[in-house]
C-alpha cells in the first residue's frame, strides 16, 4: 500500500509525504529524504524499495508540493530550504509518525537528503540509525560529535558537490568523538545512486544499497 498522507510536525503545523507500508505487522520504519529534485517519482521508487524489504516508509515533501525540473531550479530550491526547520520539524514529525507504530525508525537521505540524514542524527532523539549517501553538513550546521546513534556514510571519490576532502574532515570529527559510524568510498561521481541522472553508476549503487540494507537490518530489525 502507498499513498500521500498528512502528518503533524512537532510545532503543530501539517506536513505531507509519500507513505508506503509492507504487509508485515509491527515493521520498523524508515524516513527517506529526497535529493534536491523534490518528492519525485525516483525518490518514491527508492521508498518503495525499502517497503519491499519490509519497512514502513515515509518520504517527507520538503518542497511542499513543488518539484525541480532542471539543475538550476533544483539548486535554487535547495538553497532556499531552511535545513534546520526541515530536520527538526518535517523530518522529526515523520519520525514521530512512524514511531507511533514502529519500535525503531531509521533515516536515509541522498545528496541534500544525505546532509539532512546526518542533521537528523544530530538533532532528533527519535532517530535510531541514519544513512547518508553523498551528503556532508557544513561546519555551521552543528557538531557531529554529538551523534550517538549508528551512522553509515557513502562518499564518492569523484564528487564535485561534496569533495572528498570534506569527507576526510568529517570522518576525523566522527573518529575523534568515537561516534558509532562506518563509511565507504566509491570510485564514482556524486549522485551515483540516482538511476535517472547522468552520474548513475550501477556497480557503486548496488554495493551501497547492499551495505545500507545490511546496516538497517542490523540496527532496526536486530
Amino acid at each position: 500500500m502507498s499513498e500521500t498522507i498528512e502528518y503533524k510536525r512537532p510545532d503543530g503545523k501539517t506536513a505531507a509525504g509519500f507513505y508506503a507500508e509492507p504487509d508485515t505487522a509491527n515493521a520498523p520504519g524508515i524516513v527517506v529524504i529526497q535529493e534536491w529534485w523534490g518528492l519525485n517519482d525516483q525518490i518514491k521508487r527508492v521508498g518503495q524499495q525499502w517497503t519491499d524489504a519490509g519497512y514502513r516508509v515515509l518520504v517527507p515533501d520538503l518542497y511542499h508540493g513543488e518539484k525541480a525540473l532542471d539543475e538550476k531550479e533544483a539548486e535554487h530550491k535547495m538553497n532556499d530550504l531552511d535545513f534546520g526547520d526541515a530536520a527538526t520539524q518535517d523530518i522529526r514529525g515523520a519520525l514521530q509518525y512512524l514511531k507511533a507504530d514502529s519500535d525503531k525508525v531509521g533515516v536515509i537521505g541522498f545528496c541534500m537528503g544525505g546532509v539532512l540524514a546526518v542533521l537528523s542524527a544530530m538533532n532528533n532523539d527519535d532517530t535510531d540509525a541514519a544513512v547518508s549517501w553523498y551528503g556532508i553538513p557544513p561546519e555551521e550546521a552543528g557538531d557531529p560529535s554529538v551523534i550517538s546513534v549508528p551512522l553509515q556514510c557513502h562518499f564518492a571519490e569523484r564528487d564535485t558537490f561534496f569533495p572528498i576532502d570534506q569527507a576526510d574532515a568529517f570522518e576525523e570529527k566522527l573518529k575523534a568523538a568515537n561516534v558509532p559510524y562506518e563509511a565507504y568510498r566509491y570510485d564514482a561521481p556524486h549522485a551515483f545512486g540516482n538511476e535517472d541522472w547522468d552520474y548513475y553508476d550501477a556497480e557503486a549503487s548496488k554495493a551501497a544499497w547492499q551495505r545500507s540494507m545490511t546496516f538497517f537490518e542490523t540496527h532496526l530489525k536486530g
